[in-house]
């Protein structure tokens, strides 16, 4: 297996950190890693910000999407200050394909864009491989 390089490490501990509901819930913690550029594509399909995701996960009434657990977690440096993750997500049995790119900033890495895509659990296999991998 090859050795993950100190971009890869930093921007899977930004992702992991992301899961942690002590972090999910702290707009302090949130804008330290979140890039100011942000934007997310959610499962839901819909467009968020920066600051419009930082409004919804600290709100009083905001709902908690209970644990997250992410697997099958792998990145890949495409530059020097770009990081692109993909991993999948389950949290109450809904299972989502993500991806991630974090960027180098002088603040240190942060997320710059990201995108979930919802998927049945018994479409497995490997999300990354492509279309041709099924022919």
């Amino acid at each position: 297996m090859p050795e993950t390089s100190p971009a890869v490490a930093a921007a899977i501990e930004g992702e992991l950190r992301l899961l942690d509901p002590v972090v999910r819930a702290s707009a302090e913690l949130l804008a330290s890693l979140l890039h100011p550029e942000f934007r997310e594509i959610g499962t839901s399909g819909r467009l968020w910000t920066r600051e419009a995701i930082i409004a919804s996960l600290t709100a009083d009434d905001a709902a908690s999407p209970g644990p997250l657990t992410a697997s099958r977690m792998r990145g890949a440096q495409l530059a020097a200050d770009l990081v692109h993750l993909t991993f999948d997500t389950e949290s109450r049995g809904v299972h989502s394909h993500r991806s991630s790119l974090w960027r180098l900033t002088p603040e240190g890495w942060r997320l710059y864009f990201h995108q979930g895509t919802p998927f049945d659990d018994d479409a497995l296999g490997d999300p990354f491989a492509g279309p041709l991998a099924e022919t």
